[in-house]
């Protein structure tokens, strides 16, 4: 498996490939990653993490397209030929651009490829401000289809991607995964829900509206301050809490949140380990996402359903393809309607405890583990249809 990102961090695409791994080791594969020179340990029985060469002067990589990932993608593309090299391999698992490397080496191996699509790469251009070129863009519609060309099944997480893929290549042997692996979390207790508005000066009573998740533009974080300072008029009591975000990007938005008037009622409880999060999750009333850019389902939504909370989120197809009125109290992307959505759920706290009961069926039934297993084992039966029932394969991923 070829892993361009920090493996692991708590952020959307590690998260996922641990549990792509974690269902595949589950299913009896082998599985060798390949992966970036830092990022956390991780111990996981059928998993061998193999990290390619640091560049001088780069330690970290932010989320999404960057220079950093120039010098960082070759030195992975080198770790992984000679990994390659030095075992037999029965199939090539790659992610996001580095599926450009496993594709390759697929071909000299003359093994099957698998393209694991968590985002549309030229769409990563126009949502991370990256670049406005057209022949920048061309390039990466350009790569995105040689991938996709190249392997023999492609993972994608959400409908919207399923046809990116197929308007690039009708013939393209899909399989849809939604990031919702939905198991390894600890069942939060009210003790624990206590313990978190204990540490974060809150009031048992105060109502908390709880953000999770990174900080980056996309995520609309300044809707969510322009809404909240909306909401502080009506609510004073009502508490912001965000769970998420690098020091620098928390300072900043400290800035924002002091610039729109609610720095009283805001709370910024930083990165959290995940295991922490289902108690935040439980310690809150109402659960938002006002992500404003991307058609990718983000991953926090699964854990918000799950959750049995109520959730407010944009009227938009990043939220839509999983979301509706029935489980969610969707919105328009203003900070007047997005206030109203918020006001609705803290409001009438009997009509959002009944959002919240639907949405937690929704992810015990569509979203379950059980489904999340079943659809990787299609996965791999579609990428190793001669493999015998049981048979252990190992993995480059």
């Amino acid at each position: 498996m070829i892993a361009p990102e920090p493996f692991f961090e708590p952020r959307g695409t590690p998260f996922s490939e641990f549990h792509r791994i974690r269902a595949l080791t589950a299913l009896g594969h082998q599985v060798d990653l390949v992966t970036y020179p830092f990022g956390q340990s991780v111990s996981m029985a059928g998993l061998r993490v193999f990290r390619s060469l640091r560049p001088p002067f780069v330690d970290h990589v932010k989320i999404g397209p960057s220079l950093a990932k120039i010098p960082l993608d070759a030195l992975l593309a080198l770790s992984a030929t000679r990994r390659a090299l030095s075992g037999q391999y029965d199939a090539v698992h790659s992610h996001e651009e580095g599926g450009l490397i496993g594709a390759v080496l697929a071909m000299c191996l003359r093994v099957p490829h698998l393209y694991d699509m968590h985002s549309s790469l030229p769409q990563q251009l126009s949502n991370f401000a990256f670049s406005r070129s057209r022949l920048i863009k061309a390039a990466f519609v350009a790569l995105e289809r040689f991938m996709i060309r190249r392997s023999r099944v492609v993972i994608v997480i959400c409908p919207s991607l399923e046809e990116t893929v197929k308007a690039l290549e009708p013939d393209a042997r899909t399989v849809l995964i939604e990031n919702a692996p939905g198991s390894g979390e600890d069942a939060p207790t009210p003790e624990g829900a206590a313990a978190v508005r204990r540490s974060l000066g809150l009031d048992a009573a105060a109502p908390v509206v709880l953000y999770t998740g990174t900080f980056e533009a996309y995520q609309g974080l300044d809707l969510l301050f322009a809404a909240m300072a909306i909401v502080r008029r009506s609510r004073p009591d009502a508490r912001l809490v965000l769970a998420g975000g690098r020091a620098d990007q928390v300072t900043k938005a400290r800035e924002q949140a002091r610039a729109a008037g609610i720095e009283d009622v805001t709370v910024f409880a930083g990165e959290r380990p995940a295991s922490e999060i289902p108690a935040y999750l439980l310690a809150s009333d109402l659960l938002v996402s006002p992500r404003s850019r991307g058609t990718n389902t983000p991953l926090k939504i699964y854990q918000y359903l799950r959750s049995g909370k109520a959730i407010v989120a944009t009227r938009l197809l990043t939220h839509t393809q999983v979301l509706s009125d029935d489980t969610a109290i969707l919105t328009g992307v203003t900070p007047q309607e997005y206030a109203g959505g918020i006001l609705a759920g803290l409001g009438d706290p009997a009509a959002a405890a009944a959002i919240g009961r639907r949405a937690r069926e929704l992810a015990e039934t569509k979203y379950s583990y059980a489904a999340y297993l079943d659809k990787t084992r299609q996965a791999c039966a579609a990428l190793l249809p001669a493999a015998a029932a049981g048979a252990v394969v190992k993995d480059i991923a």
